[in-house]
Parts: C-alpha cells; sequence; structure tokens
C-alpha cells in the first residue's frame, strides 16, 4: 500500500514538475520570441500583433500567453489582436497549425493562416502574427516558434 501511495505521488510531482518547468521557460523566453517577431515584421516593414503561448500537457484547459504590439493594435477595418487571438484559438483546438483545413472553422474562427503550433517536452507552444497578408503573418510566427522551440 505504502509503495502504491509513493509510486501515484511520484507521478503526480512529475507531471507538476514538467508542467512548472514548462511555464518556467516559456515566462523566462517569451519576451525574446516576441522581440524576434517584431524584428521579422519590421524587416518586412509590415504591423500588427504577436502572440507566443504555452499548453501545458496534452488537452487545452489552461495556457499561458504574452502579446506585443508591432506598430499598430488594429486598423479602419482589422482588429490584429482579435484575429491573432482566433488563430490561437482554432490552435489550441486541432493541434495544428491555423488555417489548415483539418475541418470547417467554428464560429470565432476564420481558418486564416499565420499561427504555427508544435508539441514540446511538457505541453505545446504556438505563435502567430497578425497584420500582414497569411504567408507573411505564417513566416513571422515560424520565426517566433523557432526561437521559443529553443528552450524547449
Amino acid at each position: 500500500m505504502l509503495i502504491a501511495v509513493l509510486f501515484a505521488f511520484n507521478i503526480n510531482y512529475s507531471a507538476k514538475a514538467q508542467t512548472n518547468s514548462g511555464e518556467h521557460n516559456f515566462i523566462t523566453h517569451a519576451d525574446d520570441c516576441l522581440s524576434v517577431m517584431e524584428q521579422a515584421a519590421l524587416k518586412m516593414q509590415v504591423k500588427g500583433v504577436a502572440v507566443v503561448a504555452y499548453i501545458p500537457g496534452d488537452s487545452s484547459i489552461t495556457w499561458i500567453s504574452k502579446m506585443k504590439v508591432v506598430g499598430a493594435l488594429s486598423n479602419e477595418s482589422a482588429n490584429y489582436l482579435a484575429v491573432a487571438y482566433s488563430k490561437a484559438g482554432e490552435m489550441a483546438e486541432t493541434f495544428k497549425d491555423s488555417g489548415s483545413g483539418i475541418r470547417e472553422p467554428k464560429l470565432g474562427e476564420f481558418g486564416w493562416k499565420g499561427g504555427v503550433i508544435e508539441k514540446v517536452n511538457g505541453g505545446y507552444i504556438l505563435a502567430t502574427f497578425s497584420g500582414a497578408t497569411g504567408e507573411q503573418d505564417f513566416d513571422i510566427a515560424n520565426v517566433g516558434l523557432d526561437q521559443l522551440k529553443s528552450a524547449y
């Protein structure tokens, strides 16, 4: 009985330590990731919003995220932050890059490209950009994801 309790405690402790490590990595490296995304956007001469997030575990029950405005939060016709989080929301459910076309977009989603997601030790990381073309948003998000992956 004591061995079973110790075994269960060890599994629970290991899972929490892994989640805390993933969150710590995210918190430590999110600003660097956003800075790299900002530089990529400025090089392309585009404005918009960059978002990065960490989802602990294998399901989207909670996450931690950070965003940065790169020149403009919105323009006269688009709220870049809302679009970036729509892309992130699609990825949180599908665990595929935004706009992957694996299913019809749900209410609140647009199916637009510009968000990337990857499984890492302890969960998932994602990056998204909104403000340029889908291809440019995708390229900027990839730069950010590559930077963040280096922490995992």
